[in-house]
């Protein structure tokens, strides 16, 4: 192999080796202080109504059978329970969590359960290792029914009455 072919190699090793450095600390980053928002949607953000805002409005009527909060079935946390007129709920290892998970899989900020209407919905927040309903990992923000096992990491949620 002539010079030039070896120092080609060592450049392309070199380059391959700083990627893999630089993408596992974007990992640790987002995993650390949460995924970036974009622009756009920060603009949506301040277009919603602030939350002393709602807070003076009259809360929605609760309906017979529907849910009033979420329990922690299994893992390392199991009985820990959020309500849910406190919507929306932050699920993960982080101290602004409304339900914090003592588990090695779970991200600071892993997932967000809120209301759409009547119905309820499980998000993952761009969590490392993902948000399972029954065995299937979610990429969109999924309705829930009471009863509905959500997996994060080894803990198992359910929404209860």
């Amino acid at each position: 192999m002539s010079e030039l072919t070896l120092f080609l190699i060592r450049l392309a090793y070199l380059a391959i080796l700083w990627i893999f450095v630089l993408s596992a600390i974007s990992v640790i980053r987002s995993d650390m202080f949460g995924a970036r928002v974009p622009e756009g949607a920060r603009g949506q953000r301040a277009a919603t109504p602030s939350r002393s805002s709602r807070s003076k409005s009259k809360p929605p009527a609760k309906r017979r059978g529907s849910p009033t909060h979420v329990l922690v079935t299994e893992g390392a946390n199991a009985g820990e329970r959020a309500e849910l007129d406190r919507a929306p709920i932050l699920i993960g290892r982080g101290s602004d969590a409304a339900i914090r998970l003592d588990d090695d899989y779970v991200s600071t900020r892993h997932a967000r359960i809120a209301a759409s209407g009547d119905d309820w919905f499980v998000e993952d927040l761009g969590s490392t290792n993902g948000t399972y309903i029954g065995s299937a990992r979610i990429t969109q923000p999924t309705t829930i029914t009471l009863g509905t096992q959500v997996r994060i990491g080894k803990t198992i949620l359910e929404l209860r009455k």
